[in-house]
């Protein structure tokens, strides 16, 4: 069993930066790969970034490469989400979760957080 906690989330104007984080406890994280997702109102759950669980391996969703850096810090038992360049379409709750693949699937997790507030003003 794996519990998540995001933190981190805003307001925050177009241009701006934010740097979210969830902390894990429970099982080792390390053993873990983890994800990004969001969600905006109205519409589905889509993937933001993964990391692999020794953080050798990233990805990303198209709309958000350049401007997003998904990192881990295993021993603080902690993943990050960099934000930066935000736009308004960036609006969302934005979950974090723990699995056993990095991908852009949410069948690959089987943890998740509650979710973050992000908002971007225009």
């Amino acid at each position: 069993q794996v519990s998540l906690v995001e933190s981190g989330g805003g307001l925050v104007q177009a241009g701006g930066s934010l740097r979210l984080s969830c902390a894990a406890s429970g099982r080792t994280f390390s053993s873990y790969a983890m994800g990004w997702f969001r969600q905006a109102p109205g519409k589905e759950r889509e993937f933001v970034a993964a990391i692999s669980w020794s953080g050798g391996s990233t990805y990303y969703t198209d709309s958000v490469k350049g401007r997003f850096t998904i990192s881990r810090h295993n021993a603080k038992n902690t993943l990050y989400l960099q934000m930066n360049s935000l736009k308004p379409e960036d609006t969302a709750v934005y979950y974090c979760a723990a699995g056993g693949r990095a991908g852009s699937w949410p069948d690959n997790y089987d943890y998740w957080g509650q979710g973050t507030q992000v908002t971007v003003s225009s």
